[in-house]
């Protein structure tokens, strides 16, 4: 096991690049991507970060050169043999060949586009642009990188031994939280935690603590490299990433309010099983079940991810009632924000009533809370969206109106197509 507070110290930056792989990323984005190399290859697109906490000013905290440095160094990776080998041969969700091979030939190809980066008012602008099926693979590694160049800023000017016990201390403390889920008999929980991990290093311990003290319970990791290298479950479906820009593609008002029902049944016809999982807040969930399609009620489950969770879940039980499925053999992941709390009360209301699992993210792997003064290492949130498809701007609107994100004009109305009424805001954490 890698002694991180000595590697920390020792640190000689290069040796230790922050995104190792193309794979180095989430599984839901290479089935995502693979979605969209057959089915909206040409799609012109643009992602830009995003930062929600302005008081993290990152452009004052990360050296610029050092930045490019790290984009640069991943604009130079492609697929190794082994890891072609894997993506190819490996079984997922039970089912071997998951990518076909000409999604394969192409990716085995693949460098990522360029970016552009610049500094405005103490943050980064970095936006990426090109077909989507090319720029959509920035968005996890992108996240990566400045995630950890933030806590290498903090950290450069620490101790020796102020670094053994900064690990230290966030090792009992992940510890704990893993002692504590262990009451819970029943529990399936995954690490999603890559976008917004405190390092690689760390995510990858976090998941071998998971591994020995959770055994079965712990099914495996959105990290497709962490996957690989561990030889366990790569976890994830799809993200809102998918509605948000065939949304944007549409000419009419009846399209638009077509186009997420449209993402799914494209969907539908590649995957089957615990692949077959809604994610229905990007435009508001109640209008999402309200006006779904008959089929949709025969997938597999609905992932929670944004809004109060227990609310979603009674939601997406009486959806299930009413259209005549058993809600007792379906799927409910809860995504948003959770720590050891809200997965224990989460267990606690809906285990046996339908099956529960838990995508673990950010306090999962980059939990520094009150490790250092003045919180410097505390998680912030960080993403990077589509923001542009072929010329248009796309909108989210989430449960959580603190979420929404899109043109003012624009979010009136989705709003109104959508029939999203009064929301409750809630504050985002992460």
């Amino acid at each position: 096991m890698v002694d991180i507070a000595t590697r920390v110290w020792n640190h000689k930056w290069k040796i230790d690049p922050v995104v190792r792989s193309l794979i180095d990323t989430d599984f839901y984005k290479l089935l995502m991507c693979q979605s969209v190399f057959r089915n909206k290859p040409d799609t012109q697109v643009t992602f830009s970060l995003i930062n929600r906490s302005d008081d993290v000013r990152l452009a004052e905290l990360i050296d610029e050169g050092e930045l490019r440095e790290q984009l640069d160094h991943i604009r130079s990776l492609s697929l190794t043999r082994g890891e072609s080998t894997w993506l190819r041969g490996n079984t997922f969700y039970g089912k071997r060949q998951m990518f076909r091979p000409d999604f394969m030939e192409w990716f085995e190809n693949l460098r990522l586009p360029d970016y552009h980066l610049e500094k405005r008012d103490g943050q980064y602008e970095l936006t990426f642009q090109g077909s989507w099926p090319e720029v959509m693979l920035w968005e996890i590694p992108a996240l990566s990188v400045l995630m950890e160049l933030r806590g290498r800023a903090v950290t450069k000017h620490m101790g020796r031994f102020e670094l053994q016990v900064l690990y230290a201390r966030a090792m009992t403390k992940l510890w704990e939280k893993i002692e504590r889920l262990r009451d819970l008999d029943r529990l399936k929980i995954a690490d999603f935690g890559t976008r917004r991990r405190h390092s690689y290093l760390w995510q990858d311990w976090c998941v071998q603590a998971m591994v020995e003290g959770l055994g079965d319970k712990f099914v495996g990791t959105s990290n497709c490299l962490i996957a690989m290298k561990r030889d366990i479950e790569a976890i994830g479906t799809n993200a809102h990433e998918l509605p948000m820009v065939y949304s944007a593609l549409a000419n009419t008002d009846a399209e638009l309010a077509k186009a997420p029902y449209q993402v799914l049944a494209d969907w539908h016809e590649e995957h089957d099983g615990n692949l077959r999982i809604i994610l229905p807040d990007t435009y508001g969930s109640p209008g999402f079940l309200r006006n779904a399609p008959d089929w949709l009620a025969g997938w597999t489950g609905i992932r929670i991810d944004s809004g109060d969770p227990a609310t979603g879940a009674e939601a997406a039980i009486e959806w299930w009632r009413a259209r005549g499925e058993d809600p007792r053999q379906k799927l409910i992941i809860f995504s948003d924000g959770l720590d050891t709390a809200e997965i224990e009360t989460l267990y606690k209301q809906f285990v046996g009533r339908v099956k529960v699992s838990f995508g673990w993210g950010t306090n999962l792997t980059n939990d520094f809370r009150g490790l250092v003064s003045d919180g410097w290492l505390d998680a912030f949130s960080l993403v990077c969206k589509a923001v542009e498809a072929d010329g248009h701007p796309t909108v989210k609107l989430s449960d959580n109106p603190n979420k929404a994100m899109g043109p003012a004009h624009e979010i009136e109305r989705y709003k109104r197509v959508f029939g999203v009424g009064a929301q409750t805001a809630f504050d985002v954490q992460v």
